[in-house]
């Protein structure tokens, strides 16, 4: 199916686009929580206001290794004493209430005083919209930006029926979420498709794609990987970073290593990320397994450190397994390796395919181990096609760079402060002439 194909399953309505000239001294409050600046969409939605004359004041979680309050050109980031530790339903159900409670009151006090323009809220979770309440009512306009679907995610994380009272709770928090917003933003078409088909209309909903900021991933060229290295290679780096959770797979990219280590004998998986209870659990089937000499695990590194890391293996990889979350998730890992010119394996999922084909992307089936092992023996045995494959997904990649993303971003949020007077699209001269402004702080791993 090429590209133009599959756009047409997307909605047909979307939401209008505006003089990005209306954003010039406007005033807007953001919310998130997450760790700014590790968390990257914030931290790219507050370089694109900053960037069109928008002073923000953000609201996010602490960190020991942060100030509590500081202003960095333009953005007044509060972090609040509160940590996000992962757990059970009550553990997620106390950190969100509090997190909302206290961002709630300062916006509703600052509201006064500020009189904002805009709420740009974060989620998870949905209903930290909330905390827009009191400047809406004053006349701010809101955006809820979902990162991620809440009933998807959570039925992944805690194996939830999906007809289960918790499920249909946070669908009816989804739809009051939605309903509260003047905008919504999403991260792919599949998930707009599911938005739509539940909770609002395709009017209401733009999407802007998590895409790495070109500053940070500079474009390259794909290198052939020489016909003799793959023949009596010295190495063959396999790569994985991002959260280290079960649905991510960790655990299927070891067993694979371990199918294909009879044909492949200089496999080696590198692994980035924050250590989490499930990498414990994987380390030791590495053990068990015989393979410590061949996984290595390397720790979380800033996306600065990333690049280097990917610019030094030979395939990247995205070994999901089959969950809820999965099938309509575009990791931007992918785009991450094919910024850099590196071929990557991921799962063959409705998110995925959506932007990608069989030409322009090494596929396997979600969740099988054995199938990740034949296509790694694959990339490492047919260079040349590989090589090809990765030319191709640069296509994709660029048609969504973030220069053009964060352009239609600030176009979707100017249509709101001009009323929503569509004013056509975005023009593709003004996309491609798109400046980066990204901020200069470091960024954590990506962990989509």
């Amino acid at each position: 199916m090429t590209l133009d194909a599959r756009a047409q399953h997307a909605p047909d309505s979307q939401a209008p686009l505006g003089d990005t000239r209306a954003l010039r001294g406007k005033r807007a409050a953001m919310v998130t929580f997450s760790l700014y600046p590790a968390d990257p969409r914030p931290r790219r939605a507050a370089a694109a206001f900053l960037n069109e004359g928008v002073s923000v004041d953000l609201i996010c979680l602490g960190d020991e290794k942060a100030p509590r309050h500081e202003n960095i050109n333009g953005l007044d980031i509060l972090r609040l004493p509160i940590k996000h530790n992962r757990g059970g339903k009550l553990s997620y159900a106390y950190q969100y209430s509090a997190f909302i409670l206290v961002s709630a009151g300062i916006f509703a006090l600052r509201a006064f005083k500020r009189r904002y323009d805009l709420v740009y809220v974060h989620n998870m979770p949905d209903i930290l919209v909330v905390s827009s309440l009191v400047p809406k009512v004053l006349g701010a306009k809101v955006i809820l930006d979902l990162h991620d679907p809440m009933p998807e995610l959570m039925t992944t994380i805690f194996n939830l029926a999906k007809g289960s009272l918790s499920v249909r709770l946070i669908q009816r928090l989804e739809r009051w979420s939605m309903a509260r917003a003047d905008l919504v933003l999403t991260v792919n078409v599949a998930c707009k498709r599911l938005f739509t088909s539940r909770s609002c209309g395709p009017e209401k909903i733009g999407v802007v794609m998590n895409s790495p900021d070109e500053q940070i991933f500079p474009f390259r060229a794909p290198q052939l990987r020489p016909a003799a290295k793959a023949a009596t290679a010295e190495r063959f780096v396999i790569m994985y970073h991002g959260s280290l959770v079960e649905r991510n797979g960790l655990d299927l990219a070891v067993d694979a290593l371990a199918r294909m280590r009879e044909a492949v004998p200089a496999g080696e998986l590198r692994i980035y990320g924050r250590k989490t209870p499930f990498l414990e659990k994987v380390i030791a089937d590495v053990h068990r397994k015989g393979l410590d000499d061949y996984v290595h695990y390397l720790g979380p590194k800033s996306l600065e450190d990333l690049v280097r890391e990917i610019d030094d293996c030979d395939v990247g990889i995205i070994p999901n397994h089959r969950n809820a979350f999965s099938e309509i998730n575009t990791p931007t890992r992918i785009f991450e390796y094919l910024a850099l010119g590196k071929p990557v394996i991921a799962p063959r999922a409705a998110g995925i395919c959506d932007y990608f084909d069989e030409r322009s992307l090494v596929f396997f089936e979600l969740g099988n181990a054995a199938d990740i092992a034949e296509k790694l023996k694959y990339v490492y045995s047919h260079p040349d096609e590989v090589f090809e494959i990765v030319r191709r997904g640069q296509e994709v990649h660029r048609q969504h760079s973030w220069s053009k993303e964060r352009t239609r971003l600030t176009g979707l949020i100017a249509g709101l402060v001009c009323k929503a007077v569509n004013l056509g699209e975005v023009s593709q001269v003004a996309l491609d002439q798109a400046p980066a402004t990204p901020l200069n702080a470091p960024l954590e791993i990506s962990e989509k």
